[in-house]
């Protein structure tokens, strides 16, 4: 009995671009011709050929996945990890370089960065941002205040507990500058909502200019603050970065006027 005949390339191409089509992944027919060559030449296995294309796809689904999830995130700025100067904070070089691997995403774990302005708080929360996206978890990024505006829009709304359930699917929430305006006694009360809401089921990352001993005074409300705290740092890794602001570097200034020591003599 005579072998079937095999089909000819240009038919098996039009069939790679049609399955592709049907699988929604049209990068497969690309990869598949590029590789193909380099296949037959280093004596493949027709698994590993196949493993060698679906990896290709699967990369750059990943990869494009994670761009959707950064645009989505809101990011003041795309600031990455490798691009922060670790040469002026030396010390949280290997921790963030931990949680850059997204092991306190898994464990519901949270971040909080501490530190005078302009020390690179803002820069690594982004950077941490970023990483969790591209190890597939969604992420939302806004300051103290801009959290508190929406959870006070949806309270006003009637939708309060929708919305805290609808950002319970985020693995990562960034609240950034903490501290920098103090809060009514309604903000902070719906500020503690969410952090509870949140508390051992998913991370957050906050970033402040105050030690926790000076959230009383954010809050209005000292067992407000304690409470809040208490579900922050119960599983957190709390880092405290030192030093003057990278802002003022190369402007013959040490630190903020408002926090700078006054030497000159007072007029009379």
């Amino acid at each position: 009995m005579a072998a079937a005949a095999k089909p000819a390339a240009g038919e098996t191409l039009k069939q790679l671009n049609y399955l592709a089509a049907a699988l929604k992944a049209p990068r497969i027919t690309e990869s598949a011709a590029r590789l193909a060559d380099h296949a037959r030449d280093a004596g493949w296995t027709h698994e590993e050929y196949l493993a060698a294309v679906l990896e290709r796809e699967v990369a750059a689904r990943n990869a494009s996945g994670a761009q959707l999830r950064i645009r989505a995130a809101g990011f003041a700025a795309r600031k990455a990890i490798e691009e922060f100067d670790f040469d002026a904070q030396p010390a949280v070089r290997q921790p963030i370089a931990a949680l850059a691997s997204g092991g306190f995403l898994t464990e519901a774990r949270n971040v909080v960065l501490l530190g005078p302005p302009g020390t690179g708080k803002t820069h690594l929360a982004i950077g941490l941002g970023i990483a969790a996206a591209h190890h597939g978890y969604r992420v939302l990024f806004a300051t103290a205040t801009g959290w508190v505006t929406r959870l006070t829009d949806a309270h006003r709304a009637g939708k309060l507990p929708q919305d805290l359930a609808k950002l319970r699917r985020y693995g990562l929430i960034i609240i950034d500058e903490v501290g920098y305006l103090p809060f009514e006694q309604d903000a902070a009360n719906l500020f503690f909502q969410l952090v509870s809401a949140r508390y051992e089921h998913a991370s957050l990352i906050l970033t402040s200019n105050l030690p926790f001993s000076g959230w009383g005074g954010v809050f209005g409300d000292q067992v407000v603050a304690a409470a809040m705290i208490d579900r922050i740092v119960h599983h957190a890794d709390v880092l405290t970065l030192k030093g003057a602001s990278y802002r003022l570097r190369n402007r013959g200034l040490d630190t903020l006027p408002s926090i700078r020591e006054t030497t000159d003599p007072q007029p009379t």
